[in-house]
């Protein structure tokens, strides 16, 4: 077991949950028409995960989202309880932080940038925390989501495809490589913050 940043279960317990996918749609936010990918549903069976995207999946604003470094966003399936709480809500379904693949036993304290994971036949590399825009309050209706999701500090993270392939819910997550001396995701996303506040 473990806490909800310190690390990550045994390896035989991190597993891939569910594969969320969405589709650029309009939205009405404050006034305006925004366009997102953020509500993402979870698909059954095989997809294929290639170049920069996880089919049938396709990023809205690719000067914040996507491309090489930013082509697939995990987050942790033991941060939904707390959100739950926090949000005063029953339920919430994969997929509802606008991630690509929902996870288990792979927290943001015990995931290091430049991680390689195989999921499926597909290779991933560790890349970087999620810094969310204004769009995950689209997605909750709520203009104060941004700022309780960065206090929080459940970020999640992105990935990188280093190897094409395909995966499905239900699928062992497996450690390939690590740079041990690397940067944890939860210590990058302190650091983010820090570099926040300071030009606030």
């Amino acid at each position: 077991m473990t806490d909800a940043f310190s690390g990550s279960r045994h390896p035989n317990a991190m597993r891939l949950l569910s594969v969320n996918v969405g589709q650029p749609r309009e939205f009405p936010w404050q006034g305006r028409t925004v366009v997102t990918s953020i509500f993402k549903s979870p698909i059954e069976g095989a997809v294929r995960v290639s170049g920069t995207n996880v089919e049938g999946d396709e990023q809205s604003d690719l000067t914040v989202h996507g491309g090489h470094r930013k082509a697939v966003y995990a987050y942790p399936s033991e941060h939904y309880a707390f959100w739950k709480r926090e949000l005063g809500v029953d339920t919430l379904m994969w997929g509802a932080f606008g991630e690509n693949l929902t996870i288990e036993g792979l927290l943001e304290g015990g995931v290091r940038v430049g991680d390689r994971f195989r999921i499926g036949s597909v290779e991933l590399e560790v890349t970087q925390p999620r810094s969310p825009c204004f769009k995950l309050g689209v997605r909750f209706g709520r203009l104060d989501m941004v700022k309780r999701f960065l206090q929080s500090g459940r970020s999640g993270f992105y990935l990188s495809i280093i190897q094409d392939g395909s995966l499905q819910a239900g699928d062992r997550i497996e450690l390939v490589s690590r740079l041990s001396k690397s940067d944890t995701i939860a210590e990058q996303f302190q650091e983010v913050l820090r570099r926040n506040a300071a030009s606030a």
